[in-house]
């Protein structure tokens, strides 16, 4: 444990897709170097789902920032949210490094999130944890951090 750190320093935000009605299809944040954390946290947000509309996020990877050879993450996926039981839920997918396919030089990532169905208020995010070389900076989304110790 570092007392000096803010949780705002352990915990990075290094995409995002920002609330919207996303009409039925995919949407994807940018690619993130994996190589530059430990761990990964998504986080998807369902807000109003349109009728009988699903929500699905999965976690793909890649081998350079532009996406080259994107596959998914085996496992890193959330169980469908659905209109039924899911207004104003939220799903984390957690995951390391060590998920990824490294030795085949996958080392980009990447948070995908479908709407199926029918047009649905949606938000996601993608933080890094544990930063490999020190505190990581955040996405330019974010406006400030404050702090009170």
């Amino acid at each position: 444990m570092h007392p000096n750190l803010k949780p705002s320093d352990k915990l990075t935000l290094l995409a995002l897709i920002a609330p919207l009605s996303q009409g039925a299809g995919a949407v994807s944040t940018g690619w993130v170097k994996g190589s530059d954390f430990n761990q990964f946290l998504a986080e998807i947000d369902a807000g109003v789902l349109g009728a009988s509309a699903t929500l699905d996020a999965k976690i793909q990877q890649a081998s350079d920032s532009g996406g080259t050879g994107v596959k998914d993450v085996t496992g890193a996926a959330i169980t469908q949210m659905v209109k039924a039981t899911d207004d104003g839920k939220v799903s984390f997918i957690n995951f390391g490094t060590d998920k990824l396919d490294v030795a085949n030089g996958f080392c980009y990532v990447r948070l995908t999130v479908t709407v199926g169905t029918a047009a649905s208020l949606i938000a996601a995010r993608l933080y890094g944890m544990e930063a490999t070389y020190g505190i990581a900076a955040h996405a330019a989304a974010v406006k400030e951090a404050v702090a009170l110790f």
